[in-house]
């Protein structure tokens, strides 16, 4: 895999870290199929339970790398930008079955706060930001922000710091809903760490469920989303995790989940 990512597999957990502190992770067309490589590696691998997201160095991700689209010999064309390199990513993480934590250790502008928000748990460093830095050059949220941050904020908010590209602390994105919870600097690591090994030793098979039903939610109506309900608390029901999760309630122990 690219040098611009740095992928490890432990515990049952995936590791991706944009790898390219110089630039404050920005995305070229390098990191972004590595990137999408990744994510595909750890859907596939049925000892994956968690999958994890973060930046190296001072940054989580500053979006686009500006270098490649303002250099004619590399610039792909934004066609091939967002449907070879962002959109594919959006759907890997969302589409992932079983958990995906964004670790946000620095500021997230762009396409990078937006990948960011396509995670089903995000949590962020105080030192922290989201930027959705698109109006001061022209264009408009991509990789998804204009799907997922008025759902997250409301209409409101998500159109006036998509216009008026205001940077957002990690305080007041935990305030606003944005992000789960945002932690102290110093005890960052530490509490990603017991996060995503707390989620790796759920019933992953069951949270994967979860993850679906909240997404059909999302389009369904009220009787649509019972009916979805329904057929997904029968699968559930038929998992090994819910036997076990039973068997180990009534023998008053501790269970085993295996993810299926």
């Amino acid at each position: 895999m690219s040098d611009t990512l740095l992928y490890t597999k432990t515990g049952g957990i995936a590791r991706i870290v944009l790898n390219r502190p110089k630039s404050y992770n920005s995305f070229n067309r390098e990191m972004a199929l590595a990137c999408q490589a990744a994510l595909k590696d750890a859907s596939e691998d049925s000892e994956i339970r968690t999958v994890l997201i973060t930046g190296e160095g001072k940054a989580f991700c500053a979006g686009q790398d500006l270098v490649e689209v303002t250099t004619p010999e590399l610039h792909p064309g934004f066609k091939t930008i967002l449907e070879e390199h962002y959109n594919p990513i959006i759907l890997a993480i969302t589409q992932m079955p079983k958990p995906v934590v964004a670790a946000v250790n620095g500021v997230a502008a762009g396409a990078g706060a937006n990948i960011a928000l396509a995670c089903d748990i995000v949590v962020a460093s105080q030192s922290a930001s989201f930027i959705q830095a698109f109006s001061g050059i022209g264009l408009i949220p991509d990789s998804g922000g204009t799907y997922f941050l008025p759902r997250l904020i409301g209409y409101q908010k998500a159109m006036a710091l998509a216009m008026l590209g205001e940077k957002v602390t990690a305080a007041d994105a935990e305030k606003m809903g944005m992000i789960y919870k945002s932690y102290p600097a110093e005890t960052f690591d530490e509490e990603i760490i017991k996060l995503t090994e707390r989620l790796a030793g759920m019933p992953t098979y069951g949270l994967a469920l979860t993850k679906k039903a909240f997404q059909e939610g999302l389009v369904n109506d009220l009787e649509e989303q019972l009916k979805a309900e329904s057929r997904l608390q029968i699968e559930a029901s038929e998992s090994s995790d819910y036997h076990e999760g039973v068997k180990a309630f009534i023998e008053k122990r501790k269970p085993q989940f295996s993810g299926k």
